[in-house]
């Protein structure tokens, strides 16, 4: 006589649909390697094959030596996703509402939703996140190893790959993938989302086809890079755009438009390119704008230089507010070099930047716009003036009596700007 538990057959439901998986796993493979197809690049040919597989399957299930597939449409999807995709996390990146994944360890993945962080019941194995982590990394031409122990890069669909490896992080390999979720992709569609006011985003608009320099500020997932997005789509399109980025995140429509990444070094310690190179390097490019993706460092000087000389342009930071914005910028280039002193980035800084926008995450998750500042470009003892121009109170976005530096500017394209701030007009 054979006790049996309760447990026992559902679980050995699991290991046979896990193995019917496997099998039918190495199959599409199997087609795959046989037809010299990339997973990768031709989802759309890997699909055709596991929905081949499925079939013939299926086909011999109807004999009874092989147990037939209860959902036909949740295997394909599966199959696509272990060959094509990133296996168990392709759920969660084919998910709308998920902004980003990250794993501490095998057994902790989390997500995040409208702001909101979420422990999943998601379990890997070590082998699995290796295995997802190289497969990434396959896609986008950049390495990991002892030598290079961090690795950003962009995956396929545009989401953002990071990885500190195993050794810096205690205990295993951090990853974290920051989806790309286009939910605006104008001034227009921040409105209606709620993050900025109908005046607000017909300043700044008018702001950028002004000229004016804009620096976007925030806090980690602010929705800086999106508000950047935003802001680029309002360039007029006789204007040639250059924009340089750690990995390629801006995207908006520009019929004339360079968007440059930074290069890691190779195995020989050697080709890397640097985001003041590109920055360096966009001079030479005959550009209308110059567009920072995030600045951090000593590239931080380079971009003030290219804008004191005459250059619009635009550029991410992260920073409380608005003021914390620009004593940011009065400090990262003091990172270039020692001949370069406060005395001269201070003023630089004042005479360089005409706008700080700062964003913000509420409590419940929402990205709103909470300050836009005029900066008319006087210093006083080493502080930089700062004219509030729109600050949040509560819900609502309102109008002060601050206005932006450089009116000449809005009159030399046409623009009332007294008019389009008292009714957003």
């Amino acid at each position: 006589m054979t006790l049996t538990h309760p447990g026992d057959a559902p679980a050995r439901a699991g290991r046979s649909h896990d193995a019917l998986l496997d099998d039918l796993d190495r199959s599409v493979r199997e087609l795959v390697r046989r037809e010299g197809v990339d997973p990768q690049r031709d989802a759309a040919v890997v699909r055709r094959l596991a929905e081949s597989v499925v079939r013939a399957h299926d086909e011999r299930s109807l004999t009874g030596a092989v147990a037939p597939v209860a959902d036909v449409g949740a295997v394909v999807g599966e199959l696509v996703a272990r060959v094509s995709g990133f296996g168990p996390l392709q759920p969660f990146l084919d998910d709308p509402a998920v902004e980003e994944i990250w794993i501490n360890d095998p057994s902790r993945v989390f997500v995040a939703r409208r702001g909101k962080h979420e422990l999943t019941n998601l379990v890997l194995t070590p082998a699995q996140v290796t295995e997802l982590v190289e497969r990434m990394l396959k896609s986008s031409g950049r390495r990991l190893d002892v030598s290079a122990p961090f690795v950003d890069a962009m995956l396929p669909e545009g989401h953002r790959l990071h990885v500190v490896l195993e050794g810096i992080s205690r205990g295993f390999s951090a990853v974290n993938i920051r989806k790309f979720v286009l939910r605006a992709a104008q001034l227009g569609d921040l409105v209606e989302l709620g993050s900025l006011s109908p005046r607000a985003a017909a300043f700044l608009e008018a702001s950028v086809r002004a000229g004016l320099n804009v620096v976007v500020a925030g806090g980690t997932q602010a929705g800086k890079t999106t508000m950047l997005n935003c802001l680029a789509a309002a360039v007029p399109g006789g204007e040639r755009v250059v924009s340089c980025e750690e990995v390629f995140e801006i995207k908006f429509p520009h019929p004339d438009w360079v968007p440059m990444q930074t290069r890691q070094a190779g195995l020989e310690g050697t080709g890397e390119i640097r985001l003041r190179d590109l920055v360096k390097e966009s001079l030479r490019m005959r550009p209308s704008r110059i567009i920072v993706g995030e600045v951090r460092a000593a590239e931080c000087l380079d971009l003030l230089l290219a804008l004191n000389a005459g250059l619009p342009g635009m550029a991410t930071i992260h920073a409380n507010s608005a003021r914390e914005a620009l004593v940011k910028m009065c400090t990262l280039p003091l990172l270039a070099g020692e001949n370069i002193s406060a005395r001269f980035v201070v003023p630089t800084v004042a005479s360089s930047v005409d706008l700080v926008v700062h964003l913000g995450v509420d409590a419940h998750g929402v990205r709103r716009v909470n300050e836009i500042a005029g900066v008319p470009g006087r210093v006083e003892n080493d502080v930089i003036e700062v004219t509030p121009i729109f600050v949040r109170h509560g819900q609502e976005l309102r109008r002060t009596h601050g206005l932006p530096p450089r009116l000449e500017l809005f009159e030399r394209v046409g623009i009332d700007v007294h008019a389009l701030l008292q009714d957003g007009r």
